[in-house]
């Protein structure tokens, strides 16, 4: 597993080893995640610190391998504007080196790759269906798109087998306090449990399908079986819109502190500011048998109550 150590993929991680798979985990520098790779190691896994770039590291890592996630990736919209270069490097090439990997050492493996919501653009009001054209905003989701037409080619010239996982908003236990370049819900929730300031661009009126990690772990474990050389899409989200307002006033609550600043949007921001955003998740339901299974509140809750009890530790 490329990426095993960070936020989704250390659950991920963790829930094959319980289910009795052998897990390899590679990680581009061990010390950033140094507990979290004790721990998983205590368990049975076995962690790897390589580049996803390397192709050497590679080769080896993806030898005898049934089913590969790549959930490596260089995160954040914004980063990426700022940044395209480092973003096209890790994202893009980063994600060749694997698929030539793959082909030169195991093309019977089952790759899983995380896509994301941010590769469909501005959307409107009508949940985004997987069919539908494509008109990114950012470097980030351009980098995205690009990995996806990779593995169709691998897939149609060599028969390689892949799958997409287009993630919406992912929230819940795991994601470190200073992160601040993607997962903004548990960004709020160490805010508030801070009792500090949680900023909200303009009005907050713009809608997100915000997702809990258990069901995001599910909904992979689902995948990593049913890749295909035609590269079959999915979108990975609840189906549901909420306001980012309403998330930000729910926390609150729930946390018992905090405090909501509306603020102008930064001009950059707003340039890549995707609006609405909800998932059409009938394709998953209906062919992988999938549905998402914890309701926003109790998501909410129970990552409140994991960080209340792990301020500090």
């Amino acid at each position: 597993m490329l990426g095993g150590l960070g936020f989704i993929g250390r659950m991920l991680s963790r829930r094959l080893i319980d289910a009795g798979a052998s897990v390899t985990i590679v990680t581009p520098l061990r010390s950033t995640h140094a507990d979290e790779a004790a721990d998983l190691e205590s368990a049975g896994a076995s962690v790897v610190e390589a580049d996803i770039r390397d192709a050497s590291a590679m080769g080896r890592a993806v030898r005898r391998q049934d089913v590969v996630f790549n959930l490596s990736a260089r995160s954040g919209a914004l980063q990426s504007v700022e940044d395209p270069l480092t973003d096209l490097d890790v994202n893009g090439r980063g994600s060749l080196v694997l698929l030539e990997a793959l082909r030169v050492e195991n093309r019977s493996a089952n790759l899983v790759l995380i896509g994301s919501r941010l590769e469909y653009g501005r959307v409107g009001a009508e949940p985004a269906v997987e069919s539908r054209p494509a008109v990114p905003l950012c470097a980030h989701a351009v980098h995205k798109l690009m990995v996806e037409h990779y593995v169709r080619v691998y897939g149609r010239l060599f028969g390689m087998k892949s799958i997409v996982a287009r993630v919406t908003n992912a929230f819940g236990p795991g994601q470190p306090p200073g992160r601040t370049e993607y997962g903004i819900v548990n960004r709020m929730i160490h805010l508030a449990l801070d009792d500090r300031e949680l900023t909200v661009y303009g009005d907050g009126s713009q809608l997100r399908d915000y997702i809990f990690i258990d069901d995001v772990v599910e909904a992979l474990l689902c995948l990593g079986s049913r890749a295909a050389s035609h590269v079959p899409i999915y979108n990975v989200g609840t189906g549901i819109g909420t306001a980012f307002i309403d998330v930000a006033r729910a926390i609150t609550a729930i946390a018992g502190g905090g405090r909501i600043e509306r603020v102008d949007w930064p001009p950059l921001a707003e340039q890549i500011e995707t609006g609405d955003f909800v998932a059409d998740v009938s394709r998953i339901r209906r062919e992988v048998g999938w549905t998402a299974a914890v309701p926003l509140h109790d998501g909410l809750q129970r990552t409140v109550a994991f960080y209340r009890a792990h301020v500090g530790s």
